[in-house]
């Protein structure tokens, strides 16, 4: 219902400005009126469960040389706990190419511009939502031509049926927040902008990861092709050879035609590996923002550097650093929000309303005293029956919350997981490695004592032949390790979280954005 305050259509003449008595009278009602705030806490969050670690044993180091092994790749990598995760963790493969190639994706990666204006977006519905805060004033002004019958009375002071009337007014109302429902809905706005951010930071992280991988790709095919063409190279001198001695009478034909069969399956390999390396180069002009034509530079294995120090923050220090548990979290904070105006839109409102004016006959009488109205209302409202949607509202905004809060544990979880993988993959594949390489060095060797005897006149050219395939085979399998081990590094810093808190991906200076996520300031 609406109960006017005080009305007074014709205030007496010295009465002082009623714009300025409203408003005060409003401010006054205002402040008498503040208000708690309903539903769960914002720090409601579940805990890290106890014990949580990545394995039952430290991993402290892998396999590999010392620091000294002239090939990085091969060296022995550390562990370092608790230690920070650089913003640019990308240049600890100390690969300048790389690191431009990085810098001009995040620069030109459409998708990043599209999520930071859906930040701003976010931003400034929060703002919007704080607007409700603040009094709304609108004003207004009526002017109208009239005519008065005779069988009433005259309206004007001038008794006169045919008049003008020009009415100014300005219209005020204020919402108190007595239940905080308004604040709720700040905060659940603020929850949502969160959620936009992290999605920022996680697709960064993850556009940023792809890219070093398909360039560490790159280098590894073309080192795979290398090893696949030598390896056709030695098949067809041996088909030669063996097919001299067959003119000879000294092989058969069934040699022959199983050298060929072997030859041909070596070439059928390498197609798809050279289709493999188009397409990886197509995907990094995409991921770089650039079209497939354009000028890329030419990575290889040997120009990446193995990072020896490596990060492993504490379990308690990634739940704040992955961008999906924190998006998880922000996720709580909205559901529980939402649960908090559930049960404030069940409570009793209150609305305060004012109607300050001016009607005069001409507008030089505006402003004149005595020609002033003005009037105070406020309007209390209480739900009693809307067929149960309040009660069901406030049920489902609790399932809501709890499901909210389970998949946050879920979320921690898989974090946690996720960084346990890559340490095992980190630490294993390291020995995959260490073994093949010990395999290629013992088949270098080989070689050597084939290349020796072969001057010598001691073995023939098909066992010169047979040495350098398997070289070249081992060299295959080293390849393929090396860009295992790079892509497991990579794989480590992703799931550490990427170092987003270390940069800035928001797409605004750190001043701006601060100022964007935090006031509520109507300007």
């Amino acid at each position: 219902m609406t109960t006017p305050l005080h009305q007074s259509p014709r205030p007496h003449k010295g009465q002082c400005n009623p714009l300025l008595r409203a408003c005060s009278t409003l401010a006054l009602l205002a402040v008498g009126l503040g208000g708690c705030i309903v539903g769960p806490s914002p720090k409601d969050i579940p805990p890290l469960p106890d014990k949580t670690d990545y394995t039952k044993k430290p991993i402290t180091q892998t396999a590999g040389g010392t620091n000294t092994a002239k090939d990085s790749l091969l060296r022995r990598q550390h562990f370092t706990a608790g230690a920070d995760v650089a913003g640019k963790w990308w240049e600890a493969f100390q690969n300048p190419q790389l690191n431009q190639l990085v810098e001009q994706a995040l620069a030109n990666s459409p998708t990043l511009k599209a999520q930071q204006a859906g930040l701003k977006a976010a931003w400034e519905q929060r703002r919007v939502e704080g607007a409700s805060l603040y009094p709304s004033v609108s004003a207004q002004f009526l002017p109208t031509r009239n005519k008065t019958s005779k069988a009433l009375s005259p309206v004007p002071n001038n008794n006169e049926w045919l008049y003008n009337l020009h009415t100014a007014q300005l219209n005020i109302g204020y919402v108190p927040d007595l239940w905080g429902g308004s604040r709720l809905a700040i905060r659940n706005a603020k929850a949502q902008a969160d959620i936009q951010r992290f999605q920022l930071e996680a697709t960064t992280l993850t556009l940023i990861s792809n890219l070093v991988n398909t360039a560490i790709t790159e280098a590894g095919l073309r080192a795979q092709i290398r090893a696949k063409e030598m390896l056709i190279a030695q098949q067809t001198a041996m088909l030669t050879i063996n097919g001299n001695q067959v003119g000879l009478g000294d092989q058969s034909r069934q040699s022959h035609l199983l050298l060929r069969d072997s030859l041909a399956q070596l070439q059928a390999d390498l197609p798809p590996l050279q289709t493999q390396l188009a397409q990886t180069r197509d995907q990094l002009a995409t991921l770089a923002g650039l079209t497939p034509n354009a000028d890329l530079p030419t990575f290889e294995l040997k120009d990446f550097t193995l990072p020896e120090e490596l990060p492993l923050s504490l379990p308690a220090q990634l739940i704040l650093q992955r961008p999906d548990v924190a998006a998880a979290q922000a996720q709580i904070r909205s559901a529980g929000a939402q649960l908090g105006i559930a049960i404030a839109n069940r409570l009793p409102n209150v609305q305060l309303s004012a109607l300050p004016g001016e009607a005069v006959n001409s507008m030089s009488q505006l402003f004149k005293p005595g020609m002033g109205n003005w009037m105070l209302a406020a309007t209390v409202t209480q739900p009693i029956f809307q067929g149960g949607s309040l009660l069901h509202a406030q049920r489902e905004a609790k399932a809501n919350y709890t499901q909210a809060k389970e998949y946050y544990q879920a979320a921690i979880l898989s974090a946690v997981g996720d960084v346990a993988d890559s340490l095992h993959a980190v630490d294993l594949d390291s020995k995959t490695l260490m073994a093949d390489q010990s395999g290629l060095e013992a088949a270098t060797q080989a070689l050597r004592i084939a290349e020796a005897q072969h001057r010598l006149g001691d073995n023939s050219k098909i066992d010169l032949a047979q040495a350098r395939m398997e070289v070249a085979q081992d060299e295959l399998s080293v390849a393929q390790d090396k860009v295992t081990r790079l892509s497991d590094t990579v794989g480590l810093f992703q799931s550490l979280g990427g170092g987003w808190w270390n940069r800035n991906d928001l797409g605004v200076s750190r001043k701006d954005a601060n100022r964007l996520s935090t006031t509520l300031v109507p300007w």
